[in-house]
């Protein structure tokens, strides 16, 4: 499984990069906003520090609107992808951008249809939006599951990017359903790598070092 950093955060994602574990970096007009920066700055000194994907969405609504955005987005940086959503115009979008091989994200998809839809459309990169699905009574790692059922069926080429990550469990069970990533918040990172029987565990080495005879 990749692991995609989702935030705009320069620092962060320095950070996090220096650990070998950024695959890629999704953003959204929110994320941006928290920055109080330029987008399109933002967006290139990204793909500047990492080397793989890095979303960027578009604000227009229209076919015309995103299809105008989204190429002026693609010549910021080779690696960037266009973030489109999920509607009818947004599908429209990312068919014509495809044919141009611009590469796209298609986000807000909370069901197979819409999934199997954007995947037919072009799309390079689908985001199922777990946590979120979870808050409506559903179940979110149950849609990733089917919808890569669902693509593999067709040999469907988008990538499922697990989106609305929040848990140690929703990264876990997406990487058993088959998700080939997961687009995570900088703040739930360090959860993933610690244990508190890894704590333990080294404490008790430390203790134990301190009782071996040393040499002066």
């Amino acid at each position: 499984m990749e692991f995609f950093l989702d935030t705009a955060n320069i620092e962060e994602i320095k950070r996090i990069n220096r650990l070998g574990l950024v695959d890629g970096v999704t953003t959204n007009p929110s994320i941006i906003a928290k920055e109080g920066r330029d987008f399109k700055e933002v967006i290139k000194e990204i793909c500047s520090i990492v080397d793989g994907p890095v979303s960027a969405e578009v604000i227009g609504l229209t076919v015309d609107e995103m299809v105008q955005e989204a190429r002026d987005i693609a010549t910021w940086a080779s690696n960037v992808v266009v973030k489109i959503p999920m509607t009818e115009a947004g599908l429209e979008a990312v068919n014509i951008l495809s044919s141009e091989g611009i590469k796209t994200n298609v986000t807000l998809i909370f069901s197979v249809a819409q999934g199997l839809m954007a995947a037919k459309a072009g799309a390079t990169y689908v985001s199922p939006f777990v946590g979120r699905i979870d808050d409506m009574g559903e179940d979110g790692i149950e849609l990733i599951g089917n919808l890569n059922k669902t693509l593999n069926n067709y040999g469907l080429e988008s990538k499922i990017i697990t989106a609305s990550v929040r848990t140690i469990g929703h990264l876990e069970q997406a990487a058993v359903a088959g998700a080939h990533i997961a687009t995570i918040p900088g703040a739930l990172l360090p959860k993933l790598w610690s244990h508190p029987l890894t704590d333990i565990g080294i404490q008790k080495f430390l203790e134990d070092w301190e009782k071996v005879p040393q040499k002066n």
